[in-house]
């Protein structure tokens, strides 16, 4: 393939991945034409949306329900200190970075819970779905959603040192609950509050998903890696699990039976105790966006209530609200989820 000269200097900046066989001019145009829907923009996110960005991908959608805290710096590779006094969500802290990285690709953060209701339509027109969350819940919304609409998407999580991932290609490979049939019930697994998390640890495994996409994306499927992948950086431990016999030898639910029990609303809550923040999400999606002045004007006689237009921040009764425009709500200082929901009610009464 020849390039003009008015189309080279769009090229240039790729110029070394390109030289690379495995993408070549070819696969760099089709990372160009491609669009992928990040599913949480934390930890697994950033690191993955910064390869994204810089290897060229054209358009990106980032979504995430959740707002920069101090600690999240430790890992989350896009934030700094000015984003946390800022009070921005995360997907809108990224978005503004990744724009200053490159401003050719096409950035759309979405500040939102993913949940049964919107999830089709946040990856309906992406060619690939791409695991950025810290909880299973999403995880197997997106493997539904995933396997009925026919796309692609690399799963990934990390918990102390360890991470594991694997890449689902609908029709072809084991789905994730054909390997991970269930997530384990509440307290019964470490979260990172417990176990904390390693740095490092996150970003090979989002380092795995990133190439796992390019494979995908310029239309190299026969490179996926069709494995589970299990590494451990402080025990030195890498691992790979032969799982492609599972497809014929389980009589999946989903891939199989095409139940989608999470995209149906039968399983599931819209209420989740937030990894390691003694915090509790209460999602109450409404039909029109909260009027944060109002809501300001009735909370005043509580103490100071800050707001900007992507989220607005109390203190009542010993606890931090963090409420966002769609009706969501972060409630800090307890993991109690009928505490959270009666708190949500006597303060923000819907």
């Amino acid at each position: 393939m020849t390039t003009s000269d008015s189309e080279t200097p769009s090229l240039e900046r790729y110029s070394r991945q390109i030289k690379f066989a495995g993408i070549g001019e070819d696969g760099q145009r089709k990372l160009l034409a491609s669009k992928v829907t990040l599913c949480g923009v934390g930890a697994l996110g950033t690191v993955l949306a910064n390869h994204l960005v810089r290897a060229g991908v054209g358009r990106v959608r980032i979504v995430d329900r959740d707002f920069i805290e101090i600690h999240n710096l430790q890992r989350q590779v896009l934030f700094d200190e000015q984003d946390v006094a800022d009070n921005l969500p995360k997907a809108e802290a990224a978005a503004r970075k990744l724009r200053k990285i490159n401003s050719a690709v096409e950035i759309e953060p979405v500040v939102t819970d993913i949940d049964h209701t919107n999830i089709l339509e946040l990856v309906s027109d992406a060619d690939l779905i791409l695991d950025g969350t810290d909880n299973f819940e999403v995880r197997y919304l997106i493997n539904d959603a995933a396997i009925k609409l026919g796309k692609p998407w690399v799963y990934g999580g990390c918990i102390g040192s360890h991470g594991q991932t694997m890449t689902i290609l609908p029709g072809e490979t084991p789905c994730l609950r054909c390997v991970i049939e269930s997530s384990p019930p509440p307290g019964m697994a470490p979260t990172c509050e417990t176990a904390g998390v390693l740095g490092p640890a996150i970003s090979m495994v989002a380092s795995y998903q990133a190439v796992e996409a390019f494979k995908i994306l310029t239309g190299q499927t026969h490179l996926i890696n069709r494995n589970l992948i299990f590494i451990d950086v402080w025990e030195n431990i890498h691992k790979s699990f032969k799982i492609a016999k599972l497809k014929d030898q389980l009589d999946c639910p989903c891939c199989k039976r095409r139940q989608f029990d999470w995209l149906e609303g039968k399983m599931g809550s819209h209420t989740t105790t937030l990894c390691g923040r003694n915090a509790v999400q209460v999602a109450h999606r409404l039909s029109e966006r909260l009027d944060f002045e109002q809501l300001s004007r009735n909370l005043e006689g509580l103490g100071p209530v800050t707001f900007n237009r992507f989220m607005l921040r109390f203190t009542a009764d010993g606890h931090e609200f963090t409420v966002f425009p769609d009706g969501r709500a972060i409630i800090k200082g307890t993991n109690d989820v009928e505490k959270a929901r009666t708190l949500y009610a006597k303060y923000i009464g819907h």
